[in-house]
């Protein structure tokens, strides 16, 4: 299952696996595809240092690569603080008061958040930069489009392929203009931040907008099927995050979080604001329509209102509030219905990517030699 791309970065498969998980990532190498460590929850250089390490020692030598959360325009001098002090009170009682309703504990003393992510502050966006240069990351990706000029330039200069997630033609080509080598072109179904277009629509007009570059089809991806029938509407490969979820390297917080997913069906997600302000598909949840509710005060834009509803999505999980509890989740997750390793799930795309091209190949009167 290759592609110029995936030969270019030297994979076996044309399989883009983002996860927040190290584990899942250095399987994902392992078992022939490309690994990309979400570095989005690391606020500490240290910590993501501690699991590059650990990603490098045990790849076996394969490739991998790194996810970031980075404005494309660049914003100095504005810390934390400056943005905490912009959370309005009202928003505040506002999640303290549905905490209360469904009887949330606090989270002990000195425990601290464990949902605290501000990896979308390009200070530590590019701090985070700074540590992962220092690996042989094969590929920088950006969740929120073009990365700065200058971090085009720097990943360059080191032979890193850049890109970048798209939800529109439109996004795309202005990945293009901005030296971008890879366009993800994200559909609706996906899990965390999507646009409107469904992928069957979006990977097409993405590829015909910026050929010749490479795009990886992403959203609603998770069998053989699929990544034939992307491959088939042109992309170089696909770019899969919600199906490792259930795998049994990943470590969610809880196992009634697990359990949730597993019992969940495809129209059990809802694109929502409530976890960063921006639109993400995730588990719906009575903590999604509390904040959806129109008499409620309306969400925050990014990052307040990540940083406003942190501790409260930490304090949801320590005590696994079942009713509240969720995460950003891709409408596949009908599909995520048992347990298994992340190489069990190549396996089965693998296998189920060759029945499909078998197919065609019988309807076009051919078959492999």
């Amino acid at each position: 299952m290759q592609t110029e791309l995936s030969k270019q970065l030297g994979v076996e498969h044309a399989l883009f696996g983002f996860t927040p998980f190290p584990a899942v990532a250095a399987a994902i190498s392992r078992a022939g595809g490309l690994g990309v460590l979400g570095a989005v929850r690391y606020t500490a250089p240290d910590d993501l240092k501690r699991d590059l390490d650990w990603v490098e020692g045990h790849v076996d030598g394969r490739p991998y690569g790194l996810d970031v959360v980075m404005p494309a325009r660049k914003v100095e001098g504005v810390t934390e603080a400056d943005v905490e002090a912009m959370i309005p009170q009202g928003h505040r009682r506002f999640v303290e008061d549905t905490l209360a309703r469904y009887g949330v504990p606090e989270l002990a003393d000195g425990e601290a958040s464990g949902w605290r992510i501000t990896g979308w502050m390009e200070q530590v966006a590019r701090s985070q930069l700074d540590v992962a240069f220092d690996y042989p990351i094969a590929l920088l990706a950006n969740a929120l489009g073009s990365p700065p000029a200058d971090v085009v330039r720097r990943a360059h200069d080191r032979g890193v392929l850049v890109a970048a997630l798209a939800g529109s033609a439109r996004h795309a080509r202005k990945h293009r203009q901005a030296g971008i080598d890879v366009v993800v072109a994200q559909g609706y179904e996906a899990g965390g931040h999507t646009g409107e277009i469904g992928s069957m629509v979006l990977t097409p007009e993405v590829v015909d907008a910026v050929a010749p570059l490479p795009v990886l089809a992403a959203g609603g991806i998770g069998c053989g099927r699929q990544v034939a029938a992307a491959l088939t509407l042109g992309a170089q490969g696909v770019w899969l995050g919600s199906i490792w979820l259930t795998t049994t390297e990943a470590e969610l917080p809880s196992r009634a979080l697990v359990r949730k997913l597993l019992a969940a069906g495809s129209g059990d997600t809802v694109r929502s604001r409530a976890l960063t302000g921006k639109p993400a598909r995730q588990l719906r949840t009575e903590w999604t329509d509390a904040w959806d509710d129109a008499g409620g005060p309306g969400t925050l834009p990014m990052p307040l209102q990540g940083l406003l509803v942190a501790d409260a999505i930490s304090r949801i999980q320590r005590y696994e509030v079942e009713p509240l509890l969720g995460t950003p989740v891709g409408q596949i997750v009908g599909r995520m219905n048992e347990e298994r390793s992340v190489q069990a799930v190549v396996d089965d795309l693998t296998r189920g990517f060759e029945r499909a091209v078998d197919r065609l190949n019988r309807i076009a009167g051919r078959s492999r030699q």
